[in-house]
């Protein structure tokens, strides 16, 4: 697990560079661009928003809209992992931070709640460090560096996160409802603003799980009310 959680966050981390190099490279300063990833820390969310600020000041206003949009689906993961970290408190607070596609992936990919929650921690913890750490670096030497693509590190963190997906579609239903989903994001992608195709294909995967539960899964048992017995006295 922790070996998971140690290559899930080298390759989200290294991802990191080609933010801070694209965010200089739109005009956000070396400070701005590390306060982003310290205090946002949504590599979508963070990418959207600097790529419109690209095109000037006047689109802060939509840049700040999109980002929060495409954030949203962090609250959906936060309803999954909620009940099996059971935190309270600052730690909950820190949870919530941490609360990113990464962590998430591999918490949920294990079979104990004990080992759920270390997964959830050490990716948590491991993106957070090094995706800081690679913006600084980014944002220092994003020039000298070039395309971040030519070194593939744009395709690092997808393919990390579908490592960790694939194991989890045992079944045929599952496979059909992760096709369907990775059709409407592709779908609506060129179409629709940023973060749109993500929450729809998450609520299209969340209404055929429910349906395919209704309609599939078999009823549970009825359990009837014990009768009372009267023992004959001797």
């Amino acid at each position: 697990m922790l070996r998971q959680s140690l290559s899930v966050a080298a390759a989200t981390g290294a991802y990191g560079i080609s933010f801070g190099a694209l965010s200089v490279a739109s005009g956000l300063s070396l400070l701005q661009t590390q306060v982003l990833s310290l205090v946002l820390f949504s590599g979508g969310s963070q990418f959207a928003l600097v790529g419109i600020m690209a095109g000037g000041p006047a689109g802060a206003g939509a840049a700040v809209a999109t980002s929060t949009l495409l954030g949203a689906r962090n609250t959906l993961y936060g309803l999954q992992v909620s009940g099996m970290l059971g935190v309270r408190g600052l730690r909950r607070l820190a949870a919530a931070h941490l609360t990113i596609d990464e962590s998430t992936a591999v918490c949920v990919a294990q079979p104990e709640t004990r080992a759920a929650r270390l997964g959830f921690w050490a990716t948590g913890a491991g993106v957070f460090l090094l995706w800081n750490l690679m913006t600084l670096v980014g944002s220092v030497i994003g020039n000298a560096l070039g395309d971040p693509r030519r070194y593939g590190l744009d395709a690092a963190a997808a393919a990390a996160f579908a490592g960790l997906l694939w194991p989890r579609l045992k079944s045929v239903d599952a496979l059909a409802i992760a096709c369907l989903a990775a059709v409407v994001a592709v779908v609506l992608a060129p179409h629709a603003p940023a973060g749109v195709p993500v929450l729809v294909a998450a609520l299209a995967a969340l209404l055929a799980g429910v349906w395919r539960r209704a309609h599939h899964d078999p009823a549970p048992p009825h359990h009837w009310p014990e009768e009372d017995v009267e023992v004959a006295k001797p």
